[in-house]
């Protein structure tokens, strides 16, 4: 070591070594680095950080359709697990509003032969026996023995002479916001819940311990391709046996529904092979169809009436434009087919100005000479025993 000491002696003073001067050269080297990364990124660009996508003008971006809610989930699923937007979403000016649905029919429909149009003054003063169980249903061995559809009706006891209002809430369950307040309204209104909402079984459970009536809302095919009518739906271009696996799977949603009814299907419900089908599957578990009548070609009715299913048919969709004046003006058409026919089935949407009108108009409802009453009332006035 001593001859180190020696030859580091012979050193002129500046290159000798020393902590002091060994911790000035690391630090120079330590900011030469840090200056020439910052430069580096600068010029040309973090390697790590995705790059910006190229924006074309809008003169020459081509117009790029919209894809559904539930299909910007990955993967889609076939039934919706995860949380869901509303149907409606709360927007500053409600008139403009998406409707999650095909365009709806502005027409009064009528049967040439009213046959679920009960004469009000022939009504019974009760329903018919035998009497139909409360909620929640008692295992009884005769109530065992009714069809499925009166074992889950809303027993309303009949006030004769009274023109009947059957209203029925379409698309219930996904937007579980307006649902709610949906289910908050007085009944017995009728509520038919979308087959792919979530957490219908505790909705639903609400909705009868609220009184009110429950259908189950099958999504079908409709006229339009613009037009998405959801996961799980009926197509025309289905086999028989997928209709049916699909059918299954929306039967086992919950169990206390008294029928079905098409969501959309305008083209669905025109086909009588694949609505002949559908009615199949309803016979076997002695439900009711009431036709939503999307469709001025639908069979629907037809057929279920050609197969011996309970049926019934809308007569006004109340809320086919979005505005308050619009709903209310809907609601005395719907006054105005009951005084004239006896009885009327009107269908509206769980969207905010919906239910304020219906709100509004339930309330003196009976003031004018009314009886609200769920559909199976009306469907059981007209069926043969």
């Amino acid at each position: 070591m001593d001859w180190q000491n020696k030859r580091v002696a012979k050193l002129p003073h500046q290159y000798r070594p020393s902590f002091k001067r060994q911790m000035t050269y690391a630090g120079s080297l330590l900011a030469a680095i840090v200056v020439a990364y910052l430069l580096t990124t600068l010029i040309i660009g973090d390697p790590e950080q995705k790059a910006e996508p190229v924006r074309m003008s809008k003169e020459f971006s081509a117009p790029v359709k919209p894809k559904a809610w539930y299909q910007t989930q990955s993967p889609p699923p076939t039934m919706i697990l995860t949380p869901d937007p509303p149907l409606f979403p709360e927007v500053p000016d409600q008139e403009k509003a998406l409707p999650y649905e095909e365009a709806l029919p502005k027409e009064t429909y009528v049967p040439a032969v009213p046959e679920t149009m009960p004469d009000p003054v022939a009504a019974p003063a009760q329903v018919p026996e035998p009497q139909i169980a409360a909620i929640p249903m008692p295992k009884l061995p005769h109530l065992q023995q009714l069809p499925r559809w009166r074992q889950f009706a809303v027993a309303t006891p009949l006030i004769g002479g009274k023109p009947m209002i059957s209203i029925v809430i379409d698309d219930m369950g996904v937007d579980k916001k307006r649902s709610a307040m949906a289910i908050d309204l007085p009944g017995p209104l009728t509520l038919s819940f979308l087959t792919y909402a979530t957490k219908i079984k505790s909705q639903t459970e609400k909705a009868r311990s609220r009184g009110h009536e429950l259908m189950l809302h099958v999504s079908m095919e409709p006229g339009s391709k613009a037009v998405d009518p959801g996961p799980n739906a009926l197509l025309t271009s289905l086999s028989d046996e997928e209709l049916r696996r699909r059918l299954r799977l929306d039967f086992a949603r919950f169990p206390t529904y008294v029928g079905v009814n098409n969501h959309m299907g305008s083209k669905f419900t025109s086909n009588r092979k694949a609505m002949s089908v559908v009615i199949e599957e309803i016979k076997k578990r002695g439900l009711l169809f009431l036709d939503s009548r999307t469709s001025g070609s639908s069979v629907g009715a037809a057929v279920a009436r050609e197969m011996g299913v309970p049926v019934a048919e809308r007569n006004i969709f109340i809320d086919h434009e979005n505005n308050i004046d619009a709903v209310h003006a809907q609601l005395r058409k719907v006054e105005q087919l009951a005084r004239r026919t006896g009885a009327v089935i009107a269908i509206g949407h769980p969207r905010d100005v919906t239910i304020r009108a219906l709100r509004e108009w339930l309330a003196g409802i009976e003031a004018k000479g009314f009886q609200l009453v769920p559909l199976t009332t009306l469907v059981m006035l007209n069926t043969k025993p």
